[in-house]
């Protein structure tokens, strides 16, 4: 479903104060849920609650006022926190943004960032329910139209930066593109130039990044579409280290297709730094004679990424 969020408010999650240090208290009944924990997380701050033996959740911690994103495993969704509050939280996680409800101290504010994820873009606009939606707004916590405030002033300007980073990236495009040689899942080295003669797909990910995973169903029927046509499908791994195993087991248990490689120095690693990537999942794009076709191709998820196949391949 397509959603509307205000100002991009979620794309990245912020706290705006770091003194409050009392405890709030939280619990939540999840119908169906996709696994026995939940992750909450914002800049500086993470902590996971686990599910009990009557599979409830439950935890009393100390908490910085400020906006959330809470993971079940598969699902996300937004919570404003605060010392204080005594929350309860109830979702069928088969239907998690239309059965997200919350009761208790700090639900007035919870339900209606909750009612923000369920807005359909393609909607007719709701004159009366403007009104009210604008009306519930003013009378929130004050902390939280604040967060509000900082979080969109802070996303517009890295919007504004993401722009103009992707702007100056274009100028990429039809140049040759940097190299590299990185570890094969399957054994050895593998360079770019390898597939010469080949249209590159790149696909830039990491195990953690729950959107490049989401992309992993959509990329192997890209795959399948185009297995015997004059393409390669590579996924290079930024996973650091530490993840190496995690990485090697992520392949075999998903059986991932294409050319499963692995960076040489994660974030830092050449190739990475060359396509000034920051941010994961990425796509890139490389024609038969190693040049850049698009620095920032479209996820197989898009019918773009198709549509510019087709045209290249035909």
């Amino acid at each position: 479903m397509k959603k509307l969020f205000l100002l991009c408010l979620f794309a990245f999650v912020n706290l705006y104060a770091q003194t409050d240090t009392d405890k709030m208290n939280f619990a939540a009944v999840i119908q169906n849920r996709n696994s026995d924990s939940l992750f909450l997380s914002a800049k500086g701050f993470k902590k996971v609650i686990l599910a009990n033996a009557q599979g409830e959740f439950k935890d009393s911690f100390a908490i910085p006022t400020g906006l959330y994103e809470l993971f079940d495993g598969t699902e996300y969704g937004q919570l404003f926190l605060k010392a204080g509050y005594d929350l309860n939280m109830t979702v069928n996680a088969k239907d998690f943004d239309k059965t997200l409800a919350f009761t208790g101290k700090g639900s007035r504010e919870n339900n209606y960032l909750a009612s923000l994820a369920t807005i359909d873009i393609d909607a007719a606009f709701d004159m009366e329910k403007a009104r009210k939606d604008a009306y519930i707004y003013m009378s929130l916590d004050n902390d939280m139209k604040l967060a509000f405030k900082k979080e969109s002033e802070e996303n517009a300007a890295e919007a504004l930066k993401r722009k103009e980073q992707k702007e100056a990236l274009k100028k990429l495009n039809g140049t040759q593109s940097p190299d590299f040689d990185y570890e094969n899942f399957k054994g050895g080295t593998t360079k770019l130039k390898k597939f010469k003669g080949k249209y590159v797909y790149i696909d830039v990910w990491a195990t953690w990044c729950e959107p490049c995973r989401q992309q992993i169903p959509a990329l192997q029927k890209v795959e399948e579409k185009y297995k015997n046509k004059k393409i390669a499908f590579v996924s290079i791994s930024v996973d650091k280290k530490k993840d190496y195993e995690k990485w090697k087991k992520l392949v075999k248990d998903e059986a991932l297709g294409g050319i499963q490689l692995i960076a040489d120095n994660a974030w830092k690693s050449e190739f990475v730094t060359a396509y000034g990537i920051n941010s994961i999942p990425r796509f890139i794009l490389i024609d038969p004679d190693g040049k850049i076709v698009d620095v920032d191709a479209p996820r197989p998820s898009d019918p773009k990424l198709v549509e510019l196949l087709d045209t290249l391949l035909k």
